[in-house]
């Protein structure tokens, strides 16, 4: 991808259509991925430009790298806001800040009448979340990587290179910097790509294409499953039946999960092994329990809420 306001509005007009009256927000960190939006989105929409930092305060330096954002964007007429969480850190910090980055945005970009957000991912970025889920047996849709578009959050960098967009901040010369967690090797993305440092025999850009070959692949299947699910998943009392099974194992599969999800959709779905299990035992016209719920296997599948446990 070549890095120009041009190709910047071909690639949004290829990820939301027609974007003559689109407002975008952009979500800048203070790194040289984010900047270089920054600066490309300003001057391939002018006046539809606002950009907001979510500051963690999970380093010292944090407040400062989102007051020389905020710094830039006022010598540039752009609008900015700085957001924090409410929240203390919970669990994976890396997560609950992802959750926490997120969840702040979109209630920022609904108060601003924002159309769309925009995020700094690129080629280098896709490469690594493959890896990293290939690494944990993910299927089509995990191996589709990091998606163009998620609901109201755009990625029109997938097929840009770090390194192009650093030697554009530096051309430009943008002010950024480099958030040290990540090169930290607590973090499995950091010490892959550590270890990625030096390969030249993988191609980020020919990996963004087929991450992106994968979401098309994902995409259709999830529109081939609703239409099966319409036509073959029917309520059985309590439970639900799937009367048609001569479908492939990925069909049967995705299938499954959704009359899990209308029989329990706060319940965390099955996984792995045990979902694989339970397909096998269902072809093979056996029972098989599955959390709360007893599926029937044979011609149809009837899921049903299992007996209670007999106490002791």
């Amino acid at each position: 991808m070549q890095l120009n306001p041009a190709a910047l509005i071909a690639v949004t007009r290829a990820i939301i259509g027609e974007e003559a009256q689109a407002r975008f927000g952009i979500a800048v960190s203070g790194g040289p991925d984010s900047m270089a939006l920054l600066w490309l989105t300003a001057q391939a929409f002018p006046g539809r430009v606002e950009a907001v930092t979510v500051d963690h305060g999970l380093r010292a330096a944090s407040a400062q790298e989102a007051a020389m954002v905020a710094d830039w964007c006022a010598g540039v007429g752009i609008v900015h806001a700085v957001l924090k969480p409410a929240e203390s850190v919970e669990g994976n910090v890396q997560n609950w800040a992802r959750t926490q980055r997120y969840a702040l945005i979109e209630t920022w970009r609904q108060a601003r009448g924002i159309d769309w957000i925009m995020t700094a991912h690129h080629a280098d970025d896709q490469i690594e979340t493959m890896l990293m889920r290939l690494n944990r047996g993910a299927g089509v849709g995990g191996l589709a990587g990091v998606r163009a578009r998620s609901g109201r959050v755009i990625r029109p960098l997938l097929g840009a290179r770090k390194v192009a967009l650093i030697a554009l901040a530096q051309a430009e010369g943008l002010p950024h910097v480099d958030d040290p967690s990540n090169a930290d090797p607590r973090f499995d993305r950091a010490a892959l790509r550590t270890a990625l440092t030096g390969v030249d025999w993988l191609d980020p850009e020919a990996a963004a294409r087929s991450a992106a070959a994968l979401g098309e692949v994902e995409a259709a299947l999830v529109w081939s499953i609703a239409d099966l699910a319409a036509r073959h998943v029917r309520a059985d009392g309590a439970g639900w039946r799937l009367d048609r099974t001569d479908l492939p194992r990925e069909y049967l599969r995705r299938l499954l999960l959704h009359m899990l999800n209308l029989a329990a959709p706060e319940a965390a779905p099955p996984r792995g092994d045990s979902l694989d299990r339970a397909i096998l035992m269902a072809a093979q016209g056996q029972k098989i329990s599955l959390g709360d719920w007893l599926l029937q296997g044979g011609d149809i599948w009837s899921l049903q809420p299992a007996p209670p446990r007999r106490s002791h």
